[in-house]
């Protein structure tokens, strides 16, 4: 079924089966892995549409965007809004404030933006460039253990592991091992930081394979985005 076809339930519903499929193929139970819809560019009222089909991780990689649907979603108990995209230090207070979890910790002076002297911990990820472009987001290897470091003194954050996206001139499953590895120095650091956010709407069965515990998928599940002006 492509992305245009049947109803949002009917594409959820196909998209949670071969989620099912892909974790008993790689011995896991699916109950390990939560699946973000990402519904960048949609209305608010898909929000409210999914919610009501059972989803509770949503996901949004623009900021003005994620501020606005928080406004406009119906009131939705424990519905939990994931920050996927960059994000400038000049906006990090504004996500603190809506975002369940940040994917896209990169360097110490977003982790300083976003800690908060509070006893409620924001959850983080720690987002791997695995690619050679410095230019693509993510922290390089090289400083992700330092990274890590600096973020263990942010008493406002709670790093629960990383996060990345597949660069497209390599078969995802070599990337999805390499994060698995980067993971593990994460856990030197923090060894409850068992997250591994990564897979998308083209190679989400990959990462599962590789570990990956949380799926940011959009259009297989949304359908096409709008076309924004």
């Amino acid at each position: 079924m492509s992305a245009e076809a049947g109803s949002v339930a009917d594409r959820l519903a196909l998209i949670d089966d071969r989620i099912a499929v892909a974790a008993r193929e790689a011995g896991r139970s699916p109950a390990e892995i939560t699946r973000i819809v990402v519904t960048k560019f949609h209305p608010a009222s898909l929000v409210d549409e999914l919610y009501g089909l059972g989803v509770r991780d949503v996901g949004e990689n623009r900021v003005q965007e994620v501020l606005e649907k928080v406004d406009q979603v119906s009131e939705a108990p424990g519905l939990r809004w994931h920050f996927v995209g960059q994000l400038q230090t000049n906006k990090a207070r504004a996500i603190r404030r809506v975002a369940s979890v940040v994917h896209s910790l990169d360097r110490e002076k977003l982790a300083d933006a976003l800690d908060a002297d509070s006893d409620d911990p924001l959850d983080v990820l720690i987002q791997v460039n695995l690619t050679d472009d410095p230019g693509r987001g993510g922290v390089s290897p090289e400083r992700l253990g330092p990274l890590a470091e600096h973020a263990a003194g942010c008493r406002g954050l709670r790093v629960r592991g990383v996060m990345a996206v597949a660069p497209l001139d390599e078969r995802p499953a070599e990337a999805f091992e390499r994060l698995a590895s980067h993971a593990r120095t994460v856990r030197e650091i923090f060894p409850d930081a068992t997250w591994i956010s990564a897979g998308m709407t083209g190679d989400f069965e990959a990462a599962i394979h590789a570990g990956a515990t949380h799926l940011r998928i959009g259009t297989a599940i949304t359908g096409p985005r709008p076309v924004r002006g």
